[in-house]
């Protein structure tokens, strides 16, 4: 069965393991481990290089990281009122932490959460406020499936 840790430099920072709200909730809430400022998008005109507009990234850290079962995933969505109350946005939603996340030695398989700022003003993000669910899910492989790469890395470490 798939559980929640504490990565070990959130260890003691009273990190709240995520919970389901209700007995039908398909999500677990997860919250911000430290303040964190989002700024907003401050131009019109600034592109990537290929016409793509570029806003700043950000990254919250959770202070979590999540042990899964053979064949699971878990994925990452943003809470139902955040842009809402916010203007923030997922930059990859969702996101999509796959088993063998956990324990990489980049960063333990510490979960963040990618978001941008869409809104005319920063935003403070604080330490608790619950800025997205996590849903554990499980997946098929095909018949011919020869998967056999290992993951070395963290945040987006599986490919280009």
């Amino acid at each position: 069965m798939a559980r929640f840790e504490i990565v070990s430099y959130y260890e003691g920072e009273g990190i709240n393991l995520p919970k389901r709200s209700t007995a039908h909730s398909a999500g677990h809430d997860i919250c911000a481990a430290e303040d964190t400022l989002i700024k907003a998008y401050q131009g019109t005109d600034s592109t990537a290089g290929d016409g793509i507009l570029s806003y700043p990234l950000a990254l919250i850290p959770t202070g979590l990281k999540i042990k899964l079962d053979e064949n699971q995933f878990v994925q990452l969505v943003p809470r139902s009122s955040l842009y809402r109350k916010t203007g923030l946005l997922f930059s990859n939603s969702p996101g999509i932490i796959d088993a063998d996340y956990y324990g990489n030695p980049d960063n333990e398989g510490h979960l963040f959460i990618a978001v941008l700022n869409l809104g005319k003003e920063d935003v403070l993000v604080k330490k608790g406020d619950r800025i997205a669910q996590a849903i554990i899910m499980s997946y098929g492989i095909t018949e011919d499936d020869n998967a056999t790469g290992e993951r070395l890395g963290g945040f987006g470490s599986t490919g280009n």
